[in-house]
């Protein structure tokens, strides 16, 4: 179970990656126009953790916050993000996890200027600065100095960039690629646009759009589809679902709270 937590809010903020735009094909200077979050919005998720031998288990809480009042990295004006991921009840007897995950977003570009996290997973523990000079192309961590393209965005980051693009369009079938920065390497994930759907959760029904994004395989996903994700679709573009297979079990994420939206939460079904 080492760093589940940390891949389930990783793969979560990577939910809306499907800007369409491929490593390298930024542009050196953009604005992005943003109509669909501001500051003091808060999302909150459950985990949910199962496999034949435990059953259902409440594992863990997340949330993604941006934080109220202005914030400056980089000398310009950013949005402070903070993701944090917590385990919960039993889980906490063998495996206690406390993450936190901080992006400072430039609010012009919608790309990061600072990123931190703070991992803390058993006895795991790792600590992360980096500064991104979009630029010069580089990133600048507590450990490499890392080559990237233009605009890259961190796991954080990622999730609100996405967010500002307009989803009218999208078909079934339609795949994106992205480029994001972790642990000072670059990496190129597909994102694959199934259909909308309307799902029922805890806090009732909503209207979403229903992605698939690749991921690598390894020691804790068993293959590169493990994942599905479902968006609200409406102007928000929250995250209200998440659904993965791991080697052992599965997991699933759910939204259970949120406040401070910029607008009105029209995907939510009302009961007859």
């Amino acid at each position: 179970m080492r760093r589940l937590f940390c891949s389930i809010l990783c793969l979560a903020t990577l939910l809306g990656l499907f800007s369409g735009l491929k490593a390298g094909d930024q542009q050196q200077s953009r604005h992005v126009e943003n109509t669909a979050f501001r500051r003091g919005e808060l999302l909150h998720f459950q985990a949910v953790y199962n496999s034949r031998i435990t059953g259902n288990v409440n594992a863990g809480e997340a949330s993604l916050e941006i934080l109220p009042g202005n914030a400056m990295a980089g000398g310009r004006p950013v949005m402070h993000v903070v993701g944090r991921a917590n385990s919960t009840g039993l889980f906490n007897l063998f495996f206690k996890v406390e993450n936190r995950y901080d992006s400072y977003i430039d609010e012009d570009f919608m790309a990061p200027r600072r990123f931190s996290r703070r991992i803390r997973e058993g006895r795991y523990r790792r600590n992360d600065e980096v500064s991104f000079d979009h630029q010069k192309l580089r990133a600048v961590s507590n450990r490499a100095t890392t080559t990237i393209p233009a605009y890259v965005q961190d796991i954080i980051s990622a999730f609100y960039y996405a967010r500002t693009f307009d989803m009218d369009g999208v078909r079934p079938g339609d795949s994106f690629d992205v480029d994001f920065y972790l642990s000072d390497s670059v990496y190129v994930s597909k994102i694959v646009f199934e259909r909308r759907e309307q799902i029922t959760t805890s806090l009732g029904a909503f209207n979403t759009l229903k992605f698939k994004p690749q991921v690598l395989e390894g020691t804790v996903f068993s293959q590169p589809y493990p994942m599905t994700l479902w968006i609200s679709d409406d102007k928000n573009k929250i995250p209200v679902l998440v659904e993965s297979g791991l080697v052992v079990g599965s997991v699933r994420l759910e939204l259970t709270g949120f406040r401070g939206l910029k607008n009105p939460i029209t995907s939510f079904v009302p009961r007859p």
